[in-house]
């Protein structure tokens, strides 16, 4: 499946620059106008992120989200300072598909274990993000890519796997926003190294060809956002291709 990614700041369609905040590019066209433009495409499930409530949790665009989710009820994929059963409940209750929840699965583990059996595989995703070192060592970072936490990123689906994970959005934090082409090597080894999940791939996705060798190497849902933006290709272009391999 091919996944449209929109981030959003003050209800403005942005990109960062490796989950910069101080490498921001704003595009003028609003949220509303590509959710548009991705339904027409005939987009399976739209991604979108709150990287106002990422980065604080006080100031997470509720309301605004709400006023999108009324459009397609069961639809979007909404990621972005989800930190509480509270929120999860409030996102569903707007018509969300599916929670993805980041730092919280390394702050509070427990929590979000119990969230995965109450709410069901498909309507939690976990995002993991990554940086890799020189010894190929996956370390999971948290709190927008500032924070390390010294676990490897197996550690983290081991943790997970029993409470029935099964979606998953992994992002290799140096292509993120780059337009320099996804971690092949990385999506190759752990889609062939755990089965069961269904990875979702996010970062550097600059062509169809990106497109194309992802989809050989079994990733069954790529995220794709500044690309679109950019308008390297449209989205029936990727989704065509995405359907011919």
């Amino acid at each position: 499946m091919i996944i449209p990614s929109i981030d959003i700041i003050k209800g403005k369609v942005v990109r960062l620059y490796q989950g910069k905040y101080s490498q921001i590019k704003k595009y003028s066209e609003t949220v509303e106008h590509y959710i548009e433009q991705y339904l027409i495409s005939n987009a399976e499930m739209i991604h979108l992120v709150d990287l106002d409530g990422a980065k604080n949790y006080e100031k997470r665009q509720t309301s605004f989200f709400k006023t999108l989710l009324l459009k397609k009820p069961n639809f979007f994929q909404i990621g972005g300072g989800v930190k509480n059963e509270k929120d999860i409940e409030i996102l569903l209750s707007f018509g969300v598909k599916r929670v993805v929840i980041g730092s919280s699965a390394l702050k509070n583990t427990d929590k979000v274990k119990k969230w995965l059996k109450n709410y069901g595989p498909e309507r939690i995703a976990l995002a993991i993000d990554i940086y890799i070192h020189k010894n190929s060592f996956k370390e999971v970072v948290i709190s927008g890519w500032k924070e390390r936490t010294g676990k490897s990123f197996e550690n983290i689906i081991s943790e997970f796997s029993s409470s029935g994970l099964k979606h998953v959005l992994c992002t290799d934090v140096s292509r993120d926003g780059t337009l320099s082409g996804p971690n092949f090597f990385l999506y190759k080894e752990i889609s062939e190294k755990y089965q069961d999940i269904e990875f979702q791939a996010s970062g550097g996705v600059s062509s169809l060809k990106d497109i194309s060798i992802l989809k050989k190497n079994k990733i069954k849902s790529i995220i794709i956002g500044k690309a679109l933006l950019e308008n390297k290709f449209t989205l029936l272009e990727a989704k065509k291709c995405y359907q011919k391999e």
